[in-house]
């Protein structure tokens, strides 16, 4: 530091005296700072139960294998009492799963009591069916298959438990000819078959040997096929694909379409609607008269129905869908065959059986015609109302005589009778009051 200052021509500070204290420092003990235990911080978004389970109360860390040698054990030593031990003897036991009368040997108390071998509920035996030589003699003789060659394949099926890939393997082709699996179980089952008829069992047991066969080769036919084949199949069915998706977009815009046309047809079917009333002395244009459109209303009638689709696609398909509504039948039609089917007593989703599915569909077409009719009555109706007002404006104190066959309603046709017609309001002979 004298060094720097005398290259800095600072002054020198006064001399200090060069005393123990200043070079050693003071004998005073400096205080220490409390020892304390350096606690860990819970981690941010940790919950305080789930950080207290990481340390204990000394804050010591848990260990990572739960261990007792914290605690001890409770008895230090071990305690042996004066009784004498139980013995042991090699005992020898047989096996009743096995037939051939084989003996081994285990450990066993001789204080407990013998018991059967605890395995041996476990070999299952499979019930083979058996006869007589006289039940042989009687019902199961057939040509092709002789007595010795049936008792030959019954001990086979009893000794491999009906493995019948096993029984035709260790089939003796020396003394009798080579037969396949599917010969061997067709003549088990049908020996079952006939024993259990005799028998009196419910339980028939039936085997279809030529479905069998074929079941078989088709397996061999598709195992062999070649690379070739698989990709001409592959191309073959994304092609059937592509012709579904085709065939549902031509439907889809038939439906559209055909909601569009029934739209059209709905709106031009609507009756127009005239004043709600016609004053007394307003008199209608006779240039202008309300006509009943025949023709429209005719063939509106004539096209009236439900035309359900013709499910013909490939593949599988449920009969239910036949009876399903088509789209382009609107909410108020569908409804009201609803209510016209719980008038009759019927179900709205009957059991599609071929039969139920033609007359049901046929039902409830007719049921729309019938509301097409109702509605073609009531414009007609509406239209007759009103040459009835125009006529009475036009001639004041005359009545429109209308003839009884143009009325449907059976209580207008009773109160016209007379050649007189029930006036409605708007008319100008209805009275004010």
């Amino acid at each position: 530091m004298a060094d720097v200052r005398d290259i800095m021509e600072l002054d020198h500070p006064t001399s200090q005296e060069v005393t123990r204290e200043s070079i050693i420092g003071s004998d005073k003990q400096r205080k220490r700072p409390p020892t304390t235990t350096k606690t860990q911080k819970r981690p941010e978004g940790m919950h305080r139960e789930v950080f207290a389970l990481l340390y204990n109360d000394n804050k010591d860390v848990s260990p990572l294998f739960p261990s007792d040698t914290g605690h001890g054990y409770k008895q230090t030593k071990i305690k042996l009492g004066m009784r004498k031990p139980r013995k042991w003897k090699w005992v020898p036991f047989t096996n009743p799963a096995r037939t051939d009368g084989a003996v081994f040997h285990h450990w066993r108390r001789p204080s407990d009591e013998p018991k059967e071998y605890p395995f041996a509920k476990f070999n299952k035996k499979v019930d083979v069916c058996t006869y007589t030589d006289a039940e042989y003699q009687q019902h199961l003789k057939v040509d092709g298959w002789t007595k010795e060659e049936t008792d030959h394949m019954m001990q086979l099926a009893q000794r491999f438990d009906l493995r019948f890939i096993l029984m035709a393997d260790r089939y003796d082709t020396e003394k009798f000819p080579k037969r396949s699996v599917e010969d061997i179980k067709d003549r088990y089952y049908k020996i079952c078959g006939i024993m259990s008829r005799l028998r009196g069992e419910k339980k028939i047991y039936t085997y279809d040997v030529d479905h069998e066969k074929r079941r078989k080769e088709q397996l061999k036919k598709l195992y062999d096929r070649t690379q070739e084949q698989i990709e001409e199949e592959q191309f073959l069915l994304l092609e059937l694909k592509k012709i579904e998706a085709r065939k549902k977009e031509r439907e889809r815009k038939t439906q559209d379409l055909q909601k569009l046309i029934s739209q059209a047809d709905s709106q031009s079917e609507t009756p127009r609607k005239t004043d709600k009333k016609l004053p007394k002395k307003k008199i209608a244009n006779p240039s202008r008269p309300s006509r009943v459109d025949t023709a429209h209303i005719l063939q509106a009638v004539e096209t009236a129905g439900i035309k359900f689709p013709d499910y013909k696609n490939s593949g599988v398909s449920l009969r239910s869908q036949r009876m399903k509504l088509p789209a382009n039948v609107g909410q108020k039609k569908s409804k009201g065959i609803e209510q016209m089917l719980q008038e009759i007593g019927l179900e709205l989703n009957p059991i599609p059986t071929e039969e139920i599915c033609q007359n049901f569909n046929e039902l409830r077409s007719d049921m729309v015609l019938l509301m097409e009719i109702k509605s073609a009555l009531s414009t007609c109706e509406f239209e007759l109302q009103s040459l009835r007002h125009q006529y009475e404006a036009l001639n004041p104190g005359k009545t429109l005589t209308i003839p009884p066959q143009l009325i449907s309603n059976l209580d207008l046709e009773n109160k016209v009778g007379t050649g007189e017609i029930i006036d409605v309001v708007g008319s100008p002979s209805t009275p004010t009051s």
